[in-house]
């Protein structure tokens, strides 16, 4: 069992930024990669990024892409999301999840296997 717990999330002006910060219990080979998705109220779960337990892979949706940044503490167990120049549309509920495969992170073969409960970010003007 993994446990994922976010934190980070909060109102901020358009423009703004934010960290968010991911922590999993200890490493295992179901929680290889964390990954974030959001969702905004009626609409669809979306990815955001996704990382490696090394570092040495991450991947980022094209929404994410010029404006978010992902890493990782391991030390502290700990995956962050950075994002900078928010708008309106970023404003959803922020979810990490850990998968053994950067492919269930991108949504295929049934998803993430753990999930946190989630922090919100709401962002206006």
């Amino acid at each position: 069992q993994v446990r994922l717990q976010e934190s980070g999330g909060g109102s901020v002006q358009i423009g703004g930024s934010l960290q968010l910060s991911c922590v999993a219990s200890e490493y295992s080979e179901s929680r290889k990669y964390i990954c974030w998705f959001r969702q905004a109220p009626g609409q669809e779960r979306e990815g955001v990024a996704s990382i490696s337990f090394k570092g040495d892979t991450t991947y980022f949706t094209d929404s994410a892409k010029a404006r978010f940044s992902i890493s990782q503490d391991n030390a502290k167990n700990t995956v962050y999301l950075g994002m900078n120049n928010l708008k309106p549309e970023d404003s959803a509920m922020y979810y990490c999840a850990a998968a053994p495969y950067l492919s269930r992170c991108r949504g295929y073969g049934g998803g993430p296997d753990y999930w946190g409960q989630g922090t919100q970010v709401t962002v206006s003007s």
